[in-house]
């Protein structure tokens, strides 16, 4: 084979080529009178010229370069040629076979249909960064060749760059981002509630999906509180940004909500104390957040928004309302009062919170997922965790998805049967004077009789009632009210009046008259609290847990 008959059309070749052949000197013109320029150079005193690339011997100079050079031509691409780089890696290769017996280390790369397209195309294609057999990393040119300029036999050039270096620097660059991305992730799932409480009134269920390997975890997170009474406080929030930063600002902030949940004070109040911790934590740093209270006896959803998506419920039609209004700005912005509203969760209800990346695409409206999940809650029936999957697959949400998924599923039960009969309410309107301390002892007597308590919790719960009358006869002003409540798993009685001033509990000296009912209550029962309400005045409620069947 002559090697010196090939031509290697890369880019730039004929035009170099086009550039020569017009900036030559005819031989007309080299007989009249000029010097001919070897000549001229002897002539003077400056350095030989440096040949030009069109004298240098090709073989000589694929011989020498550090890049692995190897020429093969015809339909089965039989070697014409292997520079001693090739040979150096791989062994030397015998002239005129056929590159798939020759070139095991190749056909091991799958580089074959490469050939066969750059043969057929006359195009030139690039293969980056494989692995081949002598455990270095090379990037694979391959060039067509042609014959002669008749454009003869066609062959193929390739060329093989080393790129060890960068593709162990790109793995230790891929294998540091994943063990930030592990780090993140663990810490985002350890910061978020490992067990969902239980409400009594309510059946909850949430999920977390983190972003793909190709996305920086987020801040999302989610809680369920119960405040006591009967009330439980659901929380579903998003910081902004990506990475170990976002959960640690997650995590301090689903550790206020936890603290200030326990102050029971109305939604947006919590909104506005988060507000300025967001602030104080990182000023640059903003979060959305939703913050809602289940109350039964109300029947309502009251929430409060800082620039989250809206709440979703489904009644037992199927029918899909959004909870649109009031909506603040996000958790971090200063100088906003936040306001509370509310929405029906009545019984056989169910309400989804959830974040941005459960809903929103590229390229596509985010009121459009919005109302894409609308559609899928409609047709969603099923326990909480079921109707929590159904929505997740509906959405499309894959293990490569490209922003962290957040939801948080609640139902109001509709009970009935023997069910029903463990939840029950019985209220008593306190009027008159003192008198009304001896009927809401008869009232509270009586009513726990008819729910059959054992006699130790019956007395138990005529004291407590006894206890808070009093004290809100005392302390409190009208229109007071006496409620009983039972659920499945505890006693709830609850005094409410129209003062504000909540009660505390405090050492009474031996020579004090008064001071001794809250402390009375505090002790006798498993827990005690009290809270404003929102159209004024105050709750103060107890309760006992029931001895399991």
């Amino acid at each position: 084979m002559n090697f010196t008959r090939w031509s290697a059309r890369l880019p730039g070749t004929q035009r170099r080529a086009a550039a020569r052949t017009d900036t030559t000197l005819s031989p007309d013109r080299r007989g009249d009178g000029s010097v001919p320029a070897a000549r001229a150079e002897q002539l003077t005193d400056e350095a030989p010229p440096v040949p030009a690339v069109d004298d240098l011997p090709t073989r000589d100079v694929l011989d020498r370069v550090p890049a692995l050079v190897a020429l093969v031509h015809g339909p089965d691409h039989r070697i014409a040629y292997v520079n001693d780089a090739y040979a150096t890696a791989f062994g030397v290769r015998p002239l005129g076979r056929g590159a798939r017996e020759a070139f095991p280390e190749l056909d091991a790369l799958g580089l074959f249909p490469l050939l066969d397209q750059v043969q057929r195309s006359g195009r030139p294609r690039t293969l980056k960064s494989r692995k081949a057999p002598d455990g270095r990393s090379y990037t694979f040119t391959c060039t067509p060749v042609t014959e002669g300029d008749g454009g003869g036999d066609r062959g193929v050039l390739i060329f093989a760059t080393d790129v060890t270096d960068h593709a162990e620097a790109a793995a230790r660059l891929r294998a540091s981002e994943r063990r930030q991305r592990e780090t993140a992730v663990t810490l985002q799932r350890s910061l978020l509630p490992q067990e969902l409480e239980e409400p009594d009134d309510l059946r909850v269920a949430a999920t977390y999906h983190p972003g793909g390997t190709e996305a920086a975890v987020g801040g999302d997170w989610y809680d369920v509180i119960t405040l006591g009474g009967g009330r439980t406080a659901l929380v579903i929030g998003d910081v902004m940004g990506r990475g170990v930063r976002a959960a640690a600002v997650m995590g301090q902030l689903r550790t206020a909500v936890r603290a200030y949940a326990r102050l029971d004070l109305p939604p947006h109040e919590v909104l506005q104390l988060l507000d300025g911790l967001a602030t104080e934590i990182d000023a640059n740093q903003i979060a959305t957040c939703v913050y809602a209270i289940h109350d039964p006896n109300e029947g309502r959803l009251v929430y409060a928004s800082a620039g989250h998506l809206p709440i979703l419920v489904r009644d037992e039609t199927g029918t899909v309302q959004r909870a649109d209004e009031p909506t603040g700005p996000p958790l971090g912005t200063g100088g906003w009062m936040h306001a509370s509203g509310s929405i029906a969760l009545t019984p056989g209800s169910t309400a989804v919170l959830y974040t941005d990346g459960l809903v929103e695409r590229r390229n596509e409206d985010l009121d459009e997922g919005i109302a894409a999940l609308e559609r899928a809650l409609s047709g969603a029936t099923g326990s909480p965790q079921v109707v929590c999957d159904r929505l997740v697959r509906s959405a499309g949400v894959t293990p490569d998805h490209d922003d962290d998924v957040a939801v948080l599923v609640l139902q109001h039960p509709a009970r009935k049967g023997a069910e029903a009969e463990l939840f029950r309410n019985a209220t008593l309107e306190l009027l008159g004077g003192v008198e009304a301390a001896p009927r809401a002892r008869a009232f509270a007597s009586g009513v726990l009789a008819s729910w059959r308590f054992p006699a130790d919790l019956h007395d138990a719960g005529v004291l407590a009632t006894s206890e808070l009358v009093a004290n809100s006869l005392q302390h409190g002003t009208p229109p007071m009210r006496l409620r009983l409540r039972r659920t499945d798993r505890r006693l709830i009685i609850e005094v409410t009046d129209g003062d504000d001033h909540l009660p505390r509990r405090r050492r009474a000296e031996p020579g004090d008259e008064s001071g001794r009912g809250i402390a009375i209550v505090a002790t006798i029962a498993s827990n005690w609290g009290s809270r404003r309400t929102p159209g004024g005045g105050k709750s103060v409620w107890c309760e006992f847990v029931l001895p399991k069947p």
